[in-house]
């Protein structure tokens, strides 16, 4: 099975960068994770939906790589209670052409950490909901990594207490994205 990970955060050192490195860490040995690099590459979303045209070489990229995937896993930062303004300018070009864009029926996760005592909740709600209107089948895994600069070994290997509880979120992707790569 071929699951897209996409970071909401830019940098590469970010929290979330590290929740997705732990999810390869513990990922089954016939899962084939990859990492979508582009997130800074894609330029602002003009919002003219009838004629989306050129589309921009970042943006059929990443396209290409929901279209790929059996499954999608975003973690993503909360900033000032929300989405990161480059996640959801990535996902207002997924969303053309409406309602047959690359993420219609594509069952999708999102998870998070934040240094914030909620784990970056609120962020994972608006992504979930932005998600569901576009036509992604949201899939209700849970995990958001609060106080994320404590749950972090010195190696940046996710300390095993918090470990499980992301094993059962990456579990209840796979399941909803089983079928589909049967």
């Amino acid at each position: 099975m071929r699951v897209l990970t996409i970071s909401g955060s830019l940098r590469p050192d970010s929290y979330n960068a590290l929740l997705l490195h732990a999810v390869e860490e513990q990922a089954p040995a016939d899962l084939e994770l990859h990492p979508f690099e582009g997130l800074a590459d894609i330029p602002h979303f003009h919002g003219d939906r009838t004629d989306p045209d050129p589309v921009p070489e970042a943006v059929e990229r990443l396209r290409r790589e929901i279209e790929a995937a059996d499954a999608v896993l975003i973690s993503t930062p909360e900033y000032n209670g929300s989405i990161p303004g480059t996640l959801k300018n990535a996902l207002d070009w997924v969303s053309v052409p409406f309602p047959d864009n690359a993420v219609k029926g594509k069952p999708v996760a999102v998870i998070g950490a934040s240094t914030g005592g909620y784990g970056g909740m609120w962020a994972q709600a608006e992504l979930r909901k932005v998600l569901g209107i576009m036509g992604a089948r949201v899939v209700p895994a849970d995990f958001s990594l609060a106080h994320a600069q404590q749950q972090f070994d010195e190696h940046g290997s996710l300390k095993p207490n918090q470990a499980g509880r992301l094993a059962v979120a990456i579990e209840q992707l796979l399941a909803e994205a089983q079928p589909l790569a049967a």
